[in-house]
């Protein structure tokens, strides 16, 4: 018989929750996804935030709101991604996280406006997180959030440059 992993309560938490993030990237990413696969990523990127609801931190909140809200603007749901983005940034505000996470919820409140055909709004969160890209420190953090804001549809990705 292998040797049995076992892994306290809050172990077991981080790990689906790292693993169920992981995994939504990768269904993300899948050029030829089904409904199954659509289906199964929005439950795998619910159950990360669950478990990061048990045992993580504000930043885990947020950034797993700004997943679950990424997911449903990929699907073309554009309430219910408006919905996780506005949660990121609430959970941003009221925890006091900084500007990567912020702007990443800007960047979150701009797809869910795109994708339900608000381009004023598109254009508005897509600016603020522009300006708050730029007072991000870290190099690799101010990429990323960068490069997302050049996936926005439209007229939007004006601007939206980085360093």
């Amino acid at each position: 018989m292998a040797d049995e992993i076992r892994y306290t309560e809050e172990e077991w938490h981080r790990k689906c929750a790292k693993d169920l993030f992981n995994f939504v990237w990768t269904l993300l990413e899948k050029k030829d996804r089904t409904q199954d696969d659509d289906d199964t990523m929005i439950h795998a990127a619910h159950a990360s935030r669950y478990h990061w609801m048990q045992i993580g931190q504000p930043v885990q909140f947020a950034r797993g709101e700004w997943q679950v809200s990424r997911v449903y603007a990929v699907l073309k749901r554009g309430e219910a991604s408006h919905y996780h983005a506005q949660r990121c940034l609430d959970i941003c505000e009221q925890h006091g996280l900084g500007d990567f996470d912020r702007g990443a919820a800007y960047e979150a409140l701009a797809r869910a406006a795109a994708v339900s055909g608000n381009m004023l709004d598109c254009r508005r969160f897509a600016s603020l997180a522009r300006a708050a890209g730029e007072r991000i420190t870290d190099p690799e953090d101010r990429q990323i959030l960068f490069d997302d804001l050049k996936t926005l549809p439209g007229e939007m990705t004006s601007g939206a440059q980085g360093s």
